[in-house]
């Protein structure tokens, strides 16, 4: 059955049934990947992916289904699906099927051109950025590691039995190298990469170039002695250590109890330079879009203004149950997903110094350029992490030596309120999740 037939067959079929609002939320997913290893291709796969689901209240409560079939068995299943689901649950908060907004932002994130890329174009630039590496010139450059290429085509469609009806479209080509240094028994490794919807701007040469440098500079990295040091975390690090913490901004886990930002609306957070911000309009941005997961009309927002917490991230069900309006932040995994809550496109507001003024500020220190461990070695309820990191010494400073196999511990909470600076080098690494660099002040490291 034709997609659109199907849609409006399934809503019908969903008042009828007694279902007092329903929505259809699908997803068309087009995807590229391959791998490559000393100019042989070695992982190769193209797939796509469709599929829709049926969410709707019934009784007060709502209920979810979803299929990748489009004909009459699979309405009825969809509405028994829904029904059956939403008996069942035993939740008592009040949810709801969104009307919708008088106005939503355009947001365009889709190249057409993009999608007409050839997959030899896309295998040519993978193999060229592997010859790169080989080619760099530096005998200590023993080994490419692994050199991948992907796109991703994407569609998305939110119909309701309001009459609401939003769509949104995004690509994306992205692709890194993994260089292996080696001098005597040392070995290290370094890491290029590049992204964006104009694959014809993606650089070979930045990506091969970016991964000999860093296997190069870490080759004879070493700890440094434990103690307190006054810490950098650079733009490539900082969004992974914010992206490990992003749930303490959410309002479901403040109203579960998960979150030590429940109940400090209007209070200070973080230090007074910090503002952190969820923009669903940049341009550009791997998250932007007009509308949310349940159809709220996006807004560019300061989660953090001057180190006041301004709000939480809501959806509809958090905002109803805490009396205020959604923040637009409700998301879903995919189409079989639950309604869930997340940051947009979300950073640190750029300050003023650059990365080489922090570091004359801080005279004698370390720059953390790389966390692991984020699973298991933080805590988003308590905020306390331990990580272990690689980064550099700043010695009168200026940049110093390669450091590795350290930890560095401290707590989320306590890291904001005492951030003594935001630097003016925002960047996004392939993240909907973007920083400065951060003068994160004193820590404590755990090293030789």
């Amino acid at each position: 059955m034709e997609k659109t037939v199907f849609i409006q067959n399934l809503l019908k079929a969903a008042l009828d049934a007694g279902i007092e609002a329903a929505e259809v939320f699908t997803s068309y997913r087009d995807s590229f990947n391959a791998m490559c290893n000393n100019g042989e291709v070695t992982s190769y796969q193209v797939a796509t992916k469709e599929g829709l689901s049926l969410r709707g209240l019934y009784n007060g409560k709502m209920g979810y289904a979803s299929t990748e079939a489009y004909d009459d068995e699979a309405i009825g299943m969809l509405v028994n699906g829904v029904i059956e689901a939403a008996t069942l649950i035993e939740d008592e908060d009040v949810q709801e099927i969104y009307a919708g907004d008088q106005e939503y932002v355009k947001i365009d994130n889709y190249n057409p051109e993009l999608d007409k890329v050839s997959e030899d174009e896309k295998i040519k630039f993978m193999l060229e950025v592997e010859q790169k590496v080989k080619n760099c010139g530096d005998p200590r450059i023993v080994q490419v590691g692994r050199t991948a290429i992907s796109t991703s085509s994407n569609a998305s469609q939110i119909q309701n039995t309001y009459g609401l009806n939003l769509s949104d479209r995004d690509n994306l080509a992205f692709s890194y190298v993994m260089a292996v240094a080696k001098e005597g028994d040392r070995v290290a490794t370094g890491m290029g990469m590049d992204f964006g919807r104009d694959f014809y701007k993606l650089s070979t040469d930045k990506i091969a170039k970016d991964a000999v440098e860093e296997a190069l500079f870490y080759l004879h990295a070493s700890p440094v002695p434990s103690g307190n040091y006054r810490v950098i975390f650079d733009n490539h690090c900082m969004p992974d250590l914010m992206g490990a913490f992003g749930s303490i901004f959410s309002a479901e886990a403040a109203q579960k109890g998960m979150s030590l930002l429940a109940g400090q609306e209007g209070q200070m957070v973080a230090a007074e330079c910090v503002t952190l911000m969820d923009d669903p309009h940049m341009p550009g941005g791997l998250a932007s879009s007009g509308f949310d997961a349940e159809g709220v009309a996006t807004y560019t927002k300061a989660v953090i203004e001057n180190g006041k917490l301004n709000t939480l991230l809501h959806n509809l069900k958090t905002a109803r149950k805490a009396g205020v309006k959604s923040t637009g932040n409700a998301t879903k995994h995919g189409y079989a997903g639950t309604i869930d809550i997340a940051p947009t496109n979300f950073y640190f507001k750029p300050g003023e110094k650059t990365l080489a003024e922090m570091m004359e500020d801080v005279g004698e220190g370390l720059v953390i350029t790389e966390v692991s461990g984020l699973h298991a070695g933080a805590n988003a309820i308590s905020g306390d992490f331990s990580l272990l990191s690689k980064g550099y010494t700043i010695e009168g400073g200026k940049k110093g030596r390669a450091v590795e196999q350290i930890t560095v511990a401290g707590n989320i909470f306590t890291l904001l309120k005492n951030i003594r600076a935001v630097g003016c080098d925002l960047e996004f690494f392939g993240s909907s999740i973007g920083s400065p660099s951060i003068d994160a002040g004193e820590m404590t490291v755990a090293g030789k």
